[in-house]
């Protein structure tokens, strides 16, 4: 292995801004901690929670890296001390608590998983941080059982995506929302039984003539706002709801009275301040249920676009303007 470099290039957050505060800076290149690896990045993953840290509204968790990006693909260049998993030049995608958008960054050697083959490392960039999402929220939190209706808004982003592939490879139904007839058109292709256009159509209506008027059994929400109460009537007797964002709003106007008539849950996550020992739970039955599923190609990572790590700011003005379907990577 050829001798590491002493500093590196990454992209900062020069204020709490628009896109343009993203800025290239110099910084050293980190050594891992204990259980830690260094990977030296090929592609990082652009996700909605770096555009939050971006405005100054998703604190950094105590320790972790001040830069964004939360997964990467790359090769491991360096060992902590008792990293065991994975040696040095193996080809790994990781979950990171921060620090992505750089030419090496440290990620818990629990938490990397390598990459199969036949998956590049642009491909391999755009799976972690969204496996994980889906896998906690509609299989742990959401408990999505085969032949059930699995309800997600936003069917067209990078979770979106994820999720019709992974509910479809489990056995479920899937329903999904989107904004427009070519976000449908690809829900459709990835797998989704039926796509919603929240615009001319009204979910609630559409989800319960899918299921013979009883509703959905798990809903994947990261809208939030109005979609609250409304998500109570689309869900079945026993639904489950998993808010995983609040893209229109945190606050919320809501007949709870339906909670009991219809003995609902409505729970909720954020990955990024989970422990060490949660990912590497959630990695472990990952590696052992999914990744099955993109060796059988039933699960594909869909990208939508690729920009270079120079060109952050760009990758998040695509990301804001709502466009894009499926991932949005950096290329390193």
């Amino acid at each position: 292995m050829d001798k590491l470099p002493s500093h590196m290039t990454v992209i900062a957050i020069s204020s709490p801004g628009g896109p343009e505060v993203l800025v290239p800076e110099q910084r050293e290149v980190p050594k891992p901690k204990a259980g830690e690896i260094l990977v030296k990045v090929e592609a990082a993953g652009v996700n909605r929670p770096d555009v939050l840290q971006r405005m100054g509204k998703y604190p950094v968790p105590p320790g972790a890296s001040d830069l964004p990006g939360l997964e990467i693909a790359g090769t491991v260049v360096a060992l902590g001390d008792g990293a065991t998993k994975h040696k040095i030049g193996d080809r790994v995608m990781s979950l990171t608590a921060g620090g992505g958008y750089a030419e090496y960054c440290v990620a818990p050697d629990a938490h990397a998983i390598s990459i199969p083959e036949g998956l590049s490392m642009k491909q391999a960039a755009t799976l972690p941080e969204t496996m994980m999402t889906v896998w906690h929220n509609v299989f742990e939190r959401g408990a999505l059982k085969k032949n059930e209706t699995l309800l997600v808004h936003g069917g067209s982003s990078g979770i979106g995506t994820t999720a019709i592939q992974m509910a479809k490879a489990y056995g479920a139904k899937v329903i999904v929302t989107v904004g427009s007839q070519e976000k449908a058109d690809a829900c459709i292709k990835l797998g989704a039984d039926v796509a919603v256009n929240y615009k001319t159509q009204d979910f609630v209506a559409e989800a319960k003539a899918a299921t013979n008027g009883k509703g959905v059994n798990v809903i994947l929400d990261m809208v939030g706002g109005d979609y609250v109460d409304r998500n109570y009537d689309a869900c079945a007797t026993e639904g489950r709801i998993v808010q995983i964002a609040f893209l229109g709003g945190p606050k919320a106007t809501a007949n709870f009275g339906k909670l009991m008539m219809k003995r609902l849950w409505h729970t909720g996550s954020t990955l990024r301040p989970r422990s060490d020992e949660d990912k590497a739970a959630m990695v472990k039955a990952i590696e052992a249920t999914v990744l099955p599923w993109i060796l059988k190609g039933q699960l594909k990572s869909l990208i939508d676009s690729e920009f270079s790590l120079k060109d952050a700011a760009k990758a998040h003005a695509r990301m804001e303007s709502g466009q894009h379907i499926g991932k949005i990577v950096l290329m390193v």
